[in-house]
């Protein structure tokens, strides 16, 4: 993806229930990582935003290292923290933002707690 690091979300389909595989841009965050649902800008969600905020335990690979982690939607509070991050691993998360009016979704995904 353009040169740019991936990682490959495992998470449940929300309308199928069905595993489900996507590569997504990756970002790492402390002991996790950030999604940014920005579908290149376009002026709705991409599908897996619906899975993820459905079924938020997912797992997520990276090179050889794979994290059980737990998503949640990132506050309006913590967005202005979190997209400098983002655009450090992506640079064109700036450019998607000035294409769309939507306010791009960020996942914050921490490690599990454990049960």
């Amino acid at each position: 993806m353009q040169g740019f690091e991936v990682c490959f979300v495992t998470m449940t389909g929300a309308k199928s229930g069905r595993e489900i595989t996507k590569p997504l841009m990756y970002v790492p965050y402390e002991d996790g990582v950030l999604l940014v649902a920005s579908l290149g800008g376009a002026p709705r969600n991409p599908a897996w935003y619906w899975n993820v905020l459905k079924y938020p335990d997912i797992e997520v690979r990276h090179r050889r290292q794979t994290m059980d982690l737990m998503a949640r939607l990132a506050t309006a509070a913590e967005k202005p923290s979190l997209w400098p991050i983002c655009d450090e691993h992506f640079p064109p998360y700036a450019e998607y933002r000035a294409l769309t009016d939507r306010d791009i979704p960020i996942f914050v995904c921490e490690p599990r707690p454990h049960r």
